[in-house]
């Protein structure tokens, strides 16, 4: 109702302007033809006249309405130029702090929850910088004042720092026409105060505040380098610590613009992803779905059996799928690519010097204009009593321990139902194994819609998985043998047998031994960097699982272009890292892929959406493989197709989500992919039915009915 009523006022103040004709009154000629009228009245009644025109003033700048630049010349006029100028100045501020309440109040809600998304980076960049952006505008006449209240009452910029703002960035401007009233007579249009040349200037005042921030920004970057000695030259262009996804891509792009580049790496080429992340697990899964295959062939009108494997072989496949992959990483092949690479341990000594223990323990000691650090993360290890003798695996170590193995452990614990607890929990299982998957929280995968988890849980139960979910690990006993997990549920303990523990509740950041603390780098969780990835140092960034936010080798390589990029170039120009479609998979069976926001994120951002779903049991090709569990479900605003997420779950949902991802990234709504032939029978024709999905909820049924007239109409 309130708002209401405000946009009733604002419409019929500028109905009433119109109406009498308010602006013939506010006419250059009309306050030279009654000036000395209104100084009579001043003369006479000085508090009234100013009480008046304070008023008319406000009301003006808050309705919006035009013609402040004459009533600015008129307080010259009437008032001289210190009066005028204090009366200009509080009562054009007072005016545009109420439009600027005015347009908060009724508009800001609506409008960011309908472009929420597409405003964040300017709702990040106001309140980074706000003021100076706002300083800026308001020095330069050219921009609408107007139009300026009330496009900042849409941002989160606050209303003190919006009225001081605004005093002072108006401030030269107002002297300017307050002084140029006190000689009205020369005046004969308003272009004779706005000159080209006056306006440049004021243009060249506005961007007094960047240079300012450019020059502080240097101080700062004095500051934080005062203590350390620069080097008069330097041997590398970059140096790069870590050898994982994020370090061999910072590594090959130094090489491919020709910039002289170290690569540092202690333990082996291709970091976890390749050794025991995302290329083992992936092979295990593989091996563990045919068995799964096997036991279930009945359902492909073929005779079922137990499957009979050696657990050895398996795991020797693993290995031999890391020794075909490994030679895409290899020392050899960035060596050919023209990166030093250096085997042994890096420590940073001071901004721009690396001190490295090689391999065969020699020394050695290289300067560089840049650093990039791509340690990448390790298993997060609980303290549990009594695990550290019970001879636990982490994600990262039961590849090793596991492969000396002649028999799979027959009962295996995984404490963790994230994405590499689920994953590994159903492998085993599916191997054979008996396993229990322990997991803290009420459900599976927390990050994932409560649909998705129930049918990741149902999924883990159906290849034999035992899910615990909402219980605790609270220790690991050993007596007689035996090792327990003791969890505990609803105040009740009890005790879980196993053969082997599997340690996978999330991974963290490498953050020791690198020099990072000695050189003042916050690392409280991963290594703190601004949006271009560059720590308090600007010559040192941070790329990868190190860095985070996220924990994708994807996303490693993502960051590695900026952080690379910004580090070799940065002195021409900066790149912000962009996460705004990131997408990631859960190798479960089925899969679980997602990009961009799920219900559960949209509702916690209080982001407006609408919800479309195609079930996979209405996809032919689905139906013929017998792979008709799972959905696609897409978030898009209401009543529009601009795609703000979308969540699949469904057999190889990591390769149909790729669609999405190029869709989002481009700007590509639901109608364009519903436009786009699909190649029948395949799986990836559910992402056009989703498509469909949508368009039939938003049919335009006017239209419709019109042309159901039509068609009856032409059978008579």
């Amino acid at each position: 109702m309130k708002k209401i009523v405000i946009i009733a006022a604002v419409v019929l103040a500028i109905f009433a302007f119109l109406y009498f004709d308010g602006a013939s009154l506010l006419t250059l000629e009309n306050l030279k033809a009654r000036q000395s009228e209104i100084d009579g009245w001043y003369h006479t009644h000085p508090l009234g006249v100013i009480a008046i025109f304070s008023l008319i003033y406000v009301a003006l700048t808050a309705f919006s309405v035009p013609g402040a630049a004459v009533l600015t010349l008129a307080a010259g006029a009437i008032f001289g130029l210190v009066v005028g100028t204090v009366l200009v100045s509080f009562a054009s501020t007072i005016g545009a702090t109420l439009a600027f309440l005015g347009s908060r109040y009724v508009l800001r809600d609506p409008v960011q929850k309908r472009f929420g998304n597409r405003l964040e980076p300017i709702n990040n960049g106001i309140k980074r910088d706000g003021a100076f952006y706002l300083f800026s505008l308001r020095l330069v006449p050219v921009f609408p004042f107007f139009v300026i209240n009330l496009l900042m009452g849409l941002t989160p910029i606050r209303a003190r720092t919006f009225f001081w703002v605004s005093q002072a960035g108006m401030l030269l401007g107002t002297i300017v026409y307050v002084n140029a009233g006190t000689q009205l007579a020369r005046i004969d249009s308003l272009g004779d105060i706005a000159s080209p040349g006056l306006l440049a200037s004021f243009a060249a005042l506005g961007l007094l505040p960047w240079v300012g921030k450019w020059l502080l920004s240097g101080i700062r970057r004095r500051r934080v380098y005062a203590r350390w000695e620069k080097p008069r030259k330097f041997d590398r262009n970059l140096i790069v610590i870590g050898a994982g996804s994020a370090g061999l891509v910072s590594s090959f792009i130094a090489a491919t613009v020709r910039a002289k580049v170290t690569l540092v790496e202690a333990s082996k080429m291709g970091g976890d992803c390749l050794n025991t992340g995302c290329v083992p697990s992936k092979a295990l899964i593989k091996s563990a779905r045919i068995a799964e295959h096997m036991r279930h062939a009945d359902t492909y009108g073929l005779k079922g059996s137990e499957p009979q494997f050696d657990f050895k072989a398996v795991m020797q496949r693993v290995h031999d799928v890391i020794a075909t992959v490994e030679p895409h990483d290899s020392v050899e092949r960035y060596t050919a690519l023209g990166v030093d690479v250096v085997k042994g341990y890096a420590r940073i000594v001071d901004p721009w010097t690396v001190d490295i223990v090689r391999e065969d323990g020699r020394a050695q000691r290289l300067t560089s204009r840049a650093i990039v650090i791509a340690a990448g993360a390790e298993p997060i290890v609980p303290p549990l009593p009594g695990l550290e003798l019970s001879g636990y695996v982490t994600s990262d170590t039961l590849w090793e321990t596991f492969a000396k193995l002649d028999e799979m452990p027959r009962r295996i614990a995984v404490l963790g139902g994230g994405p590499i607890g689920c994953e590994l929990a159903q492998a085993f299982a599916r191997l054979g194994a008996e396993v229990n998957l322990v997991q803290r929280r009420k459900r599976l995968l927390p990050r994932e819609d409560e649909d998705v988890a129930e049918l990741a849980r149902l999924a883990l139960a159906a290849s034999g998985v035992s899910v615990l979910v909402d219980h605790r690990a609270v220790r690991v006993e050993t007596a007689s043998g035996e090792r327990h997990l003791v969890v505990e549920h609803a105040g009740a303990e009890r005790a879980l047998a196993f053969d082997a523990l599997i340690i996978a509740i999330g991974r963290k950041a490498r953050l020791s031994g690198y020099g990072l603390e000695e050189l003042g780098i916050d690392t409280a969780q991963t290594v703190v960097t601004d949006d271009y990835l560059a720590t308090i140092y600007p010559n040192i960034y941070a790329a990868g699982d190190v860095a985070g936010p996220y924990q994708f080798t994807h996303a490693a390589a993502h960051q590695a272009w900026y952080a690379s990029v910004n580090a070799l170039f940065g002195q021409v120009r900066r790149f912000k890292a962009d996460y705004r479609v990131i997408p990631w998979t859960t190798f479960i069976n089925p899969e679980v892929a997602r990009v961009g926001l799920n219900e559960q994120e949209a509702r916690a951002k209080a982001i407006v959406h609408e919800v479309t779903v195609f079930p996979l049991h209405e996809l032919d090709r689905a139906i013929a493989e017998s792979a008709t569990e799972g959905f696609v479900k897409v978030l898009t605003p209401p009543g529009k197709d601009r795609i703000l997420g979308v969540t699949i779950v469904g057999e190889h949902a990591g390769e149909l989500l790729a669609e999405y991802v190029l869709a989002m990234k481009h700007g590509l709504g639901l109608g364009k992919i519903m436009g786009t032939i699909h190649t029948y029978p395949t799986l990836a024709e559910a992402n056009k039915y989703a498509a469909g999905e949508w368009k039939k909820k938003h049919a335009p049924e006017r239209l419709l009915r019109l042309i159901e007239h039509y068609h009856t109409w032409r059978r008579r």
